[in-house]
């Protein structure tokens, strides 16, 4: 495993690195995923769903409002960290970040697609005007005095909301702009990713010369998607994830480690020896985490 860990990284550490990101390079942030070991079923509300009625928009923002006080909180970990250095190193070309967090953009990672939009950003469904999370916050606190204070014990949820059933005294405002309904600026379940960015992202890799997932168990097609076309063009893919992910099957070499962990090594070694103590010192962890 070590000797093949080293001949495979070699390519890797070269640069043109394209590294697609999932809910599990967040959990050090404080920030729980969809589908890790242990983690409770979650059902997300979907696009068809939240256009539906009121009562499910109202459902949505009522969770929301309590989720943005944690998630908007939420700090970069040594994973983040660690992708925004090997990126400024030159051995991460580009990025695609399933997430919607913004973690990412905050460590200072300049080439990315967020894959799935940003939960810092809404937009009226109705007139297309957006407005900061922030600004969002602040009116459903005035809207809602004491809601946050009431639901403090809450268990949270990895899009920015948490667990919460009572929600009809709720109040939403509308868009200032047109009276319109308010949604965050994400890709609801249910939703196309646009067109642009996923030709970004197929863009990046046909100049790439390998894909590393990190933290993404690939469930949903809008990330495996990438999976498929890397191995199909014959790019070598590195899978980082704790578990069981459904790009396995076509994965070059499957890591069973901790996000965070491991790109640290990586960052870390990469800057302080050169090349080939570095492919040494992580082809022997590699054969220890795997």
């Amino acid at each position: 495993m070590a000797d093949q860990a080293t001949d495979l990284l070699d390519g890797l550490l070269e640069g043109h690195v394209v590294v697609l990101t999932g809910a599990g390079l967040s959990t050090d942030s404080g920030i729980p995923d969809y589908r890790g070991p242990g983690t409770p079923t979650r059902m997300p509300m979907t696009f068809q769903e939240f256009v539906a009625s009121a009562g499910a928009q109202r459902r949505y923002w009522a969770r929301a409002h309590v989720g943005w006080s944690r998630m908007g909180t939420a700090e970069p970990n040594q994973g983040h960290r660690a992708l925004a250095r090997l990126e400024t190193a030159g051995e991460v070309s580009f990025l695609i970040t399933q997430n919607v967090d913004g973690l990412h953009e905050r460590a200072g990672h300049q080439r990315l697609v967020a894959l799935h939009g940003r939960i810092s950003e809404v937009v009226c469904l109705d007139c297309g005007g957006r407005t900061h999370r922030t600004a969002m916050q602040r009116l459903l606190g005035q809207a809602n005095p004491g809601w946050i204070e009431e639901h403090t014990q809450v268990s949270a949820r990895p899009d920015g909301d948490v667990d919460l059933d009572e929600t009809g005294r709720f109040v939403v405002p509308a868009c200032a702009g047109c009276g319109g309904r308010l949604k965050p600026h994400v890709v609801f379940f249910g939703e196309n990713v646009p067109k642009d960015r996923v030709a970004r992202c197929y863009a990046a890799l046909d100049d790439a010369d390998a894909l590393l997932v990190a933290g993404s168990s690939l469930t949903v097609m809008s990330g495996l998607r990438f999976v498929r076309y890397a191995a199909k063009a014959g790019l070598p893919v590195v899978i980082v994830n704790r578990g069981v992910t459904r790009g396995d099957p076509l994965a070059t070499l499957k890591i069973e480690a901790g996000c965070s962990q491991w790109l640290s090594a990586w960052s870390g070694r990469s800057s302080r020896r050169g090349h080939e103590d570095v492919l040494g010192s992580l082809g022997h962890d590699l054969g220890r985490l795997a």
